[in-house]
């Protein structure tokens, strides 16, 4: 019984500490060539942890034409072009205090990319706990180039 109280909380641990995209939002027009912020959040939770990096990536999921769509093809764990990696420090907004801790990126979507949808991926590196516990994440959201 114990065990399984134990092993209950540290999977509730590892999911408190997942990352979220705040910015742009799902199915965001951007244009191919320009710059956009990309927002990470990383909500409160319980366990301390130690952040370790990230990497955002944009993948066109049509193909070289745009014409298939996103949600028809798995990028659940695909970068594609590598936009940014490095470290990753959130922390929260004196203007806005409601947010949760998050850093901004700005990136530039290439300009080689058609129009049609791409995915923005953001894989997530860090250590939970006393026992700094590696955990990966990776999430990611449909953008549009117009």
């Amino acid at each position: 019984m114990k065990f399984a109280i134990a092993l209950v909380a540290f999977a509730a641990s590892a999911l408190a500490q997942h990352i979220e995209i705040g910015t742009p939002k799902n199915s965001a027009k951007v244009k191919a060539g320009s710059k956009i912020t990309v927002e990470v959040n990383r909500p409160n939770s319980l366990s301390g942890s130690t952040e370790v990096g990230i990497a955002i990536g944009l993948w066109p999921c049509g193909g070289p034409k745009g014409t298939s769509k996103c949600a028809s093809v798995d990028v659940s764990q695909v970068l594609g072009t590598v936009v940014y990696t490095g470290s990753y420090k959130p922390a929260y907004d004196s203007a806005q205090p409601s947010k949760p801790p998050h850093q901004s990126f700005e990136i530039t979507v290439p300009s080689s990319f058609s129009k049609g949808e791409v995915s923005l991926g953001v894989a997530h590196l860090s250590l939970i706990g006393a026992g700094s516990e590696p955990v990966y994440e990776f999430t990611n959201t449909t953008l549009v180039v117009s």
